[in-house]
């Protein structure tokens, strides 16, 4: 398993996925899942098979000449890296439930020979310590020939296994919530068990042939697998020597090394250590995102958590996720089983007896393949930085599934996930994320209606107001995707969610006593990021986000021919409106209150009145000046700037990002979780990769107009920008604009057609190229 080829793993696995055979859907399979038990009891009852372990499961298979084709189906649990003649070809299997847990499909053709072939997985489940992303029955392993004719290749107690004796986990300790897995131990003395057959677990069923809920539905796989690129780290800020460029380095018996390592820019990878010799040497691997300031452990707040600039290392103490090794004397190879997320690197020994070789120090980045299309070129050179950071942010929370952050949860939130998903058709063009996306918050719907806040996820969370935003996410695609028939499936769960709020609607309409976690925005007055409640249970802020969503809902339905459905939204927008203005407008403040008790006041209830449609009026002009409104956070900043653009205040948006250019002068290389940046438990979250967006949806100002972006709104917001030129992608190609003082060329895609608006006038666009003459 020592030899690694780094390359984009095959592009295309859900080309074959979709064109599965109907006896592979619609009958049980012939492989079987398999397992590892020495007491053959333990597979029915499964007793044993949640623990934690980690195991080999191997196949050994003479060929007659190597096949030009091979197509396997593939997936485990927890997790699997599939190696074939010592080759890794394939990771997985990609996040999702037990009703629709995905298999991989790939060609293993290119790595087969004539005659001898090992395949081997590498299987581990991470127990009660797994993180909590990760849904689980028990530890299994299958491959399924698509070829009847392959069949050598399928699971069967054919198969042999070993149990991994020296791996065991290491619990970490950091700062706040973390639900993202254990380290590893690695004692190399104790190693491999010998082979013995593995056990069976009975047929793979996929959710076509299943006849009861029982262990795994089986599912093909909706995305590509991860990159895997090779890379290099930065530079050691502490200690000496040039290991992590490939120079080996020994360290001599009853000594010690300390090496902190910089990656430069945070990242995902599966580090990679080199070593021989060295018995009994003790290796640890420590992985933070930053370190932590001394000084703030000797203050009267005592607050740990204080990581200051990150760039600056001195005075700074480490924690963080931690692998440990021991070495046996032997050489060896340490990969993680699971990726880290790291921009420094502790590399720490202490040898004994015996002087301990490091040959080299490397990581393999890994995340969803998404690629930069957008572009954008002006006289500003903080732009080209800020989108750099974005989509860097953007790709380090995508990875099977969308991610609110990489190191601490690993989990895809509504909340977060809506603004990744349009930094992906934005910026990236790409909506095979969205799509699984969408499709897991509908999967995560529980019987009162509403979705889950995060899903999946082996611990369930509510946050209705997250269920409002899905909503919000089902219109942005049917305005950006480029197949909206694809939301028709999910109208059910839509209404299903309206319900549930319409049961908390009092005789006025508004609502009132929402259950579960009410959550808004990380604001340090409101608790647990709750926007204020009045004595009745009412919350403006909650009051104009369903007035809005309701809004977007009958769009949808609108869309799909249900007139009466939308008919029924409208109808309840037109009665709430009257009623929430005389109950949260202040007119002494000329503001919206937070509650009808007008006591408190905040940028979020005041944007989402905008963003419902009540007149701006004044209210934009003391969003950014009022300093006693509740302050959105980099995450609500999105709503707010939507809100003051809606207002006419577009032409400022460059002015409104203090809060990302204070993350750069800190030294963050990703947006930091919340907007008290020195003290941010995350340091990389992608709800903060709005201007991803918004230099093309507001400064360019290309905007669909039309389902499935059909038709464009281009309304630019240039403020104090000269030229500019931008590219954004599009389902049917790509726009094009450039702007120049007194002129602009505008070409649109395929059939795509729309309107330019410039200074309050309107001109026709046309499919192709527009030069069109304006006055600046």
């Amino acid at each position: 398993m020592k030899k690694l080829i780094l390359f984009l793993l095959l592009a295309g696995p859900l080309a074959y996925a979709q064109n599965l055979k109907p006896e592979l859907w619609n009958k049980p399979w012939k492989a079987s899942w398999i397992t590892y038990a020495e007491n053959p009891n333990h597979v029915y009852s499964l007793t044993g098979l949640k623990d934690y372990g980690v195991f080999k499961f191997q196949k050994k298979v003479n060929l007659a000449e190597k096949p030009s084709k091979c197509l396997i189906h593939v997936s485990g649990d927890n997790r699997y890296k599939l190696y074939i003649n010592g080759t890794w070809v394939s990771a997985g299997p990609a996040r999702g439930d037990l009703y629709f847990w995905n298999f991989e499909t790939l060609d293993i053709a290119p790595y087969l020979n004539a005659g001898g072939n090992t395949i081997e997985a590498l299987v581990w489940n991470e127990g009660k310590g797994k993180s909590e992303a990760q849904i689980s029955y028990a530890t299994g392993f299958i491959l399924q020939a698509d070829d009847a004719a392959q069949a050598i290749f399928n699971t069967n107690m054919d198969w042999t296994v070993a149990k991994n004796a020296g791996v065991s986990p290491l619990a970490v300790r950091v700062p706040g919530y973390y639900v993202a897995g254990a380290g590893e131990l690695q004692e190399y003395a104790k190693g491999w068990s010998p082979f013995i057959s593995a056990k069976s677990l009975g047929p793979g069923l996929t959710k076509g042939a299943s006849i009861d809920a029982k262990g795994w539905m089986l599912y093909p796989s909706a995305i590509p697998s991860m990159e895997l690129t090779s890379q290099r780290f930065a530079s050691i800020r502490k200690g000496e020597g040039d290991l992590i460029h490939g120079k080996a380095m020994t360290i001599p018996a009853n000594s010690s090394v300390d090496l902190w390592i910089d990656q430069g820019v945070l990242t995902n990878a599966y580090p990679q250590l080199t070593f021989s010799g060295g018995k009994d040497a003790k290796i640890g691997i420590t992985y933070a995102e930053g370190l932590y300031e001394k000084k703030a452990l000797s203050t009267t707040t005592k607050n740990s958590n204080h990581k200051g600039n990150r760039n600056d290392i001195e005075n700074k103490y480490w924690l963080g996720r931690k692998d440990s090794l021991i070495a046996d004397g032997a050489s060896h190879t340490f990969e993680s089983m699971t990726y880290r997320t790291f921009r420094y690197v502790r590399l720490t020994v202490k040898t004994e007896a015996e002087a301990l070789t490091l040959q080299d120090f490397k990581s393999v980045f890994t995340g969803f393949p998404l690629q930069a299309k957008a572009s954008l070129k002006s006289d500003n050179p903080l732009i080209p930085q800020l989108l750099d950071v974005g989509f860097r942010t953007a790709r380090l929370c995508a990875m099977e599934t969308y991610m609110d952050c990489p190191y601490y949860e690993q989990l895809q939130y509504i909340g977060d996930a809506r603004i990744q998903a349009l930094v992906s058709m934005y910026y990236a063009g790409d909506e095979r994320l969205v799509r699984q996306a969408l499709d897991h918050m509908d999967h995560s719907r529980i019987a009162e209606g509403i979705t889950l806040s995060r899903y999946p996820t082996d611990l369930h969370q509510q946050i209705p107001t997250f269920s409002l935003w899905y909503i919000g996410m089902l219109h942005d695609y049917l305005r950006y995707g480029k197949d909206p028939s694809f939301l028709k499936n999910k109208l059910a769960g839509m209404r299903g969610i309206l319900d549930y709020f319409a049961r908390f609607e009092g005789a006025d309409g508004t609502l009132q006593n929402i259950p579960y976690w009410t959550f808004s925005d990380w604001v340090n007055a409101w608790p647990r990021g709750i926007a204020p409640v009045s004595p009745s249970g009412r919350s403006a802020v909650i009051d104009f986000q369903y007035m809005w969503i309701l809004q977007n809902a009958a769009e949808i339905e609108r869309y799909f021919g249900y007139a009466d459905m939308a008919a029924r939204y409208e109808a309840k927008v037109k009665s709430m409106k009257p009623v929430l203005k005389s109950l949260y407008w202040d007119a002494g403040r000329g503001l919206f209150a937070d509650t009808e008790v007008h006591d408190k006041f905040s940028q979020h209830a005041n944007s989402l009145a905008i963003l419902a449609g009540f007149d701006a009026g004044g209210v934009s002009s003391k969003l950014l000046t009022d300093k006693d409104l509740a302050p959105a956070s980099i995450y609500f900043k999105y709503y707010l700037h939507l809100a003051l653009t809606k207002a006419g205040k577009g032409n400022d948006y460059v002015s409104w990002l203090d809060k990302w250019k204070e993350n750069i002068d800190m030294g963050l290389t990703t947006w930091a979780e919340t907007s008290d940046i020195s003290t941010s438990r995350s340091d990389c979250h992608a709800w903060g990769s709005s201007p991803n967006i918004e230099f093309f949806r507001i400064v360019l100002g290309v905007d669909s107009d039309a389902p499935a972006f059909a038709k464009v709104k281009i309304e630019p917001h240039l403020g104090e920008l000269k030229e500019v030129d931008g590219v954004v992608p599009h389902p049917q190609g790509e726009i094009q604009v450039s702007y120049k003082p007194g002129s602009a060329s505008i070409t649109l895609p395929g059939t795509v057609n729309g309107s330019f608006v410039w200074q309050g006038k309107k001109y026709p666009l046309k499919a192709g190229k527009n030069n069109l003459t304006i006055p600046r």
